[in-house]
């Protein structure tokens, strides 16, 4: 897993255009309120979108740094979001859910297979009987023929950056070498590095590694769109319940 270090303080702004009303319909078409997990919430929006909505709220993130620019965008809004900064891996809130999400691919930070593994056990035994489990990850082609070999950059008047991705070392996986250019109230730049892994798996490993978890009624579509994934598909989406 990752912490985002200062990474944190330009999430947003390189996120500017990711779909958050889309994941948070998917919640929405699942459950009109009740009790929410976030799992690997970032900077919180997502979160704070279901407060909004007057979901009950909690939202966890291994990035001491990601969650504190949550709670100051919680408080701007005006919205309760209970945070906790904890691994996935370790779930522990003492806590039942109606639905539970990791979204925006926060799941292909969890790069080995007992990692994931006990990630869906933990969200099972957090879940309320026929609770939900949603969550996305990048698909195989995204990681393998989008990322790997590629540069993207930016030339942004405060923050510049060039990214590039490599294969990882192990299969399904690529690392993010980040290298950001922040402006000064000096009016210089300042220049701060990250390296990002993530990894994602088959979709039936997915699959199989839910339903040995006790999860049941598996549904597996693709890019916000009600079909079976493809060989072309670039983000994967799970829908996973916990039957009584």
């Amino acid at each position: 897993m990752v912490s985002y270090e200062q990474f944190s303080y330009v999430y947003d702004r390189l996120m500017e255009d990711a779909p958050y009303d889309k994941w948070l319909e998917l919640v929405m078409n699942e459950r009109s309120r009740g009790k929410v997990l976030d799992l690997g919430c970032g900077t919180g929006e997502c979160s704070i979108r279901l407060a909004e909505k007057g979901y009950d709220v909690t939202a966890v993130d291994l990035s001491e740094q990601m969650l504190s620019v949550a709670h100051d965008k919680a408080m701007r809004n005006n919205v309760n979001v209970h945070l906790i900064q904890q691994d996935m891996r370790e779930l522990e809130t003492n806590e039942q859910y109606d639905v539970i999400t990791i979204f925006c691919d926060s799941l292909n930070y969890v790069v080995e297979e007992d990692g994931v593994k006990s990630t869906f056990q933990r969200i099972y035994n957090h879940l309320k009987q026929d609770g939900i489990l949603l969550f996305d990850v990048h698909s195989l082609h995204k990681i393998n023929d989008l990322f790997v070999g590629q540069t993207f950059a930016s030339n942004d008047e405060d923050i510049s950056f060039i990214w590039n991705s490599f294969s990882g070392g192990e299969t399904g996986s690529v690392e993010h070498d980040l290298s950001f250019f922040l402006e000064t109230d000096e009016g210089l730049y300042e220049r701060f590095d990250e390296l990002h892994v993530q990894r994602t798996f088959h979709l039936e490993e997915y699959t199989r590694w839910l339903e040995e978890s006790g999860f049941s009624d598996i549904k597996v579509t693709a890019d916000f769109l009600n079909h079976t994934p493809t060989d072309t598909s670039e983000r994967i989406f799970f829908k996973a319940c916990k039957k009584g």
